[in-house]
């Protein structure tokens, strides 16, 4: 017999009012044992043959159809984000130090971890603080339900100083003069490299795969800026999503 999910809860339904009643006639009976009691009976009513592993299937990791249409915010976009939420552009380091009321220091903790920094400081807004701590506490999170073993996110830019951009554009060209990191507001998750959690007296753990580390972040980052909590490009050659807070 096939035992669809809407049986199984008729079934599951139907034996926890019975033991309700049994409990309400006897209250000594500890709850514990009425879970148990609960499972041992669901358990005896289905047959051999039927399969209730839907319940604890693990979250299948889907990642997004493709990462440039998937997170296109250009500098212009999220520059006119990062004048708004942003604070007005800092000289060096010690200035970012004096302004504490408008900057927040960031560093390592359980949910990423801050790369050594050469050409930014590690300071952000309020806001952009909050949403880079959500999204390394999401990224724990949809990995432990996906059943992938855990991993920090690596944050690799963050708050640019005005003497930092002079030195970047000496060795870069490139670099943007007026640059999202200059408002505090932006910060660059790696997609190509992640901090591994592990026991350092426990055994060695598999290696996971870049790649499946990136299709559950790109998910998650998918969630955050359909939230509209944040603008993010995905950068094919720095190898990172730069992302800008709303």
């Amino acid at each position: 017999m096939k035992l669809t999910k809407k049986t199984y809860l008729r079934v599951f339904l139907g034996v926890v009012l019975l033991l309700a009643v049994v409990r309400w006639i006897f209250p000594s009976i500890a709850e514990s044992r009425v879970v148990e009691v609960v499972t041992e009976s669901v358990n005896d009513i289905l047959t051999p043959n039927c399969h209730v592993s839907n319940v604890t299937r693990k979250h299948r990791i889907l990642s997004v159809p493709n990462y440039q249409e998937a997170f296109p915010d250009t500098n212009t976009v999220q520059l006119s984000a990062a004048t708004k939420w942003g604070v007005s552009p800092v000289k060096n380091r010690e200035d970012a130090e004096a302004r504490k009321r408008e900057l927040v220091y960031i560093g390592s903790n359980p949910f990423y971890h801050v790369d050594p920094l050469y050409s930014s400081i590690p300071y952000l807004v309020p806001r952009a603080a909050i949403l880079l701590q959500d999204i390394g506490q999401a990224f724990y999170d949809s990995l432990y339900i996906k059943g992938v073993p855990l991993h920090k996110l690596i944050v690799t830019s963050v708050l640019r100083s005005q003497e930092d951009v002079v030195k970047l554009r000496r060795r870069n060209g490139n670099a943007t003069e007026n640059s999202c990191h200059l408002y505090g507001t932006t910060f660059d998750i790696c997609y190509n490299r992640y901090k591994t959690i592990e026991d350092p007296d426990g055994p060695h753990r598999h290696a996971v795969r870049n790649d499946t580390l990136k299709w559950v972040l790109s998910e998650v980052l998918r969630d955050m800026r359909q939230q509209n909590r944040c603008y993010i490009k995905y950068e094919v050659k720095q190898g990172c999503f730069h992302m800008t807070v709303r």
